[in-house]
């Protein structure tokens, strides 16, 4: 009697057992086809936003494309203000360099000042940067800051301002420190959007808000510079932090309709999976100084050229690449 009744706790216990086993086995599959699921469309959705450039894989600063994760690269991000033009000829409201040196695995940060007085490298036209991407699309914005700066820009992401307040808001906001009271008009219907000075969660019409006013710093576009440098730093936390694993196929379906670049998702894998220290606090930012300046009756930001070297010289060697050139003269 006894034996029969161990016989059944026996059984009852390796009953319960498979049973556990069978639950954990089935967890185990359904979060395995569950991230299957999410690799597929995170693809899919990845590649609609890849786009060649006509120059090819490489810089013409290059002698071999780079590999990023053996090779420090560079990625220029153009946000593009188009929505006042219908979608065409748009104009680059921001443009952010930004340096990775997998080695050392740390990242560099500039923002150009949208009215930096540059010479077009196409016809030798002298005008503001951001009207680079309306006379040439980013090809020309591309060679454009190539000779700003005398470095390659290996790839490049085109964000419009929809897919910026997409990904913020499916990031469930950002983090910032308001350096003042100040308020800046919406981009969806003028509404006035109003920050306070301290800690704040923002959204992502606030975050877009937050990161283009200019008019009411005190530092202009240095300012500016500085808030959109914030803006991209707390992006990159968030989308890195373990609450939004499984938001991947989210963003990458915003970044599929929104964004255009030639930087493969098998790229950004692949760095990740060989660099995973690499996050916001990786980033050191950086700032062209300069001065401000009327030519024609219209304002331009023309860069201190000593100041401008040393950017380029921190740049470059960030980038393990020896000087190319010398500075562009920014004077008439």
């Amino acid at each position: 009697m006894a034996t029969r009744l161990k016989n059944k706790k026996v059984k009852k216990k390796k009953s319960i057992f498979k049973r556990i086993l069978l639950f954990l086995l089935l967890v185990l599959l359904g979060v395995g086809g569950y991230t299957g699921y999410t690799i597929y469309k995170t693809y899919a959705a990845a590649n609609q936003s890849y786009s060649e450039l006509e120059r090819g894989e490489k810089s013409e600063r290059r002698e071999t494309a780079v590999k990023v994760n053996e090779d420090p690269f560079s990625i220029l991000l153009m946000g593009v203000e188009d929505y006042s033009s219908g979608g065409e000829n748009g104009r680059t409201d921001t443009l952010i360099v930004v340096t990775v040196n997998p080695t050392l695995q740390t990242i560099k940060m500039l923002s150009i000042p949208r009215d930096t007085f540059v010479t077009l490298p196409e016809d030798g036209s002298e005008t503001k940067i951001n009207h680079a991407y309306a006379f040439g699309g980013k090809e020309l914005t591309i060679e454009t800051t190539e000779e700003l700066l005398d470095i390659p820009i290996d790839y490049y992401a085109t964000v419009s301002f929809q897919a910026f307040k997409s990904i913020v808001d499916e990031l469930d906001g950002v983090n910032v420190n308001v350096p003042f009271d100040f308020y800046e008009n919406s981009d969806e219907d003028g509404k006035r959007i109003y920050f306070e000075e301290g800690p704040a969660e923002l959204d992502g019409e606030e975050a877009l808000a937050y990161a283009r006013m200019r008019k009411r710093d005190p530092r202009g576009d240095f300012g500016r510079n500085d808030r959109q440098k914030e803006i991209i730093t707390a992006i990159i936390d968030k989308a890195t932090s373990p609450a939004n694993l499984f938001k991947i196929d989210e963003l990458a379906m915003h970044i599929g309709d929104n964004v255009e670049t030639n930087f493969r998702i098998s790229q950004a894998i692949a760095l990740q999976q060989k660099y995973p220290n690499i996050n916001g606090d990786s980033i050191e930012k950086l700032t062209i100084e300069g001065s401000d300046e009327y030519i024609n009756d219209i304002y331009y930001f023309i860069p201190d050229e000593e100041m401008l070297e040393e950017v380029q010289l921190e740049l470059k060697t960030h980038l393990e690449q020896e000087s190319t050139s010398t500075t562009p003269d920014y004077q008439n």
